[in-house]
């Protein structure tokens, strides 16, 4: 059932990504991809078609997270967020309000928050 909801990560950190990608597929869901930039998930989004994001809020390249979804809100509204930050600055959490969202995580990320996070996106 849980490799029905295909998940994007969107994480600057490699190690990050790699070890949150084994956790997920490790809970039997399905990566859909993964990647360190805005730029790029704005583009993976409607080629990959998940119904899940995991977004970092500060990535590599020219935007962050947060603009990164609002872009993506643009073309399909209807792709859920879950942002998962290093940063507990209370501004990304009002910026990333504006865009939606399912969760917002503060890293290091707690493996059962994370499946409920995930779970309230299957409701």
């Amino acid at each position: 059932m849980n490799s029905e909801l295909r998940i994007l990560i969107v994480e600057d950190d490699k190690l990050q990504a790699y070890l949150l990608q084994k956790l997920l597929e490790n809970l039997g869901y399905s990566v859909a991809g993964v990647t360190s930039t805005g730029e790029e998930a704005v583009e993976l989004v409607p080629k990959l078609e998940p119904q899940l994001i995991l977004m970092d809020i500060a990535l590599a390249g020219e935007i962050d997270g947060i603009e990164a979804v609002r872009r993506i809100r643009e073309s399909n509204s209807s792709v859920n967020v879950i942002y998962i930050t290093g940063n507990s600055d209370p501004s990304h959490k009002e910026r990333a309000k504006q865009m939606g969202f399912v969760d917002f995580l503060i890293k290091p990320i707690n493996k059962s928050i994370l499946v409920d996070s995930i779970s309230k996106t299957l409701n």
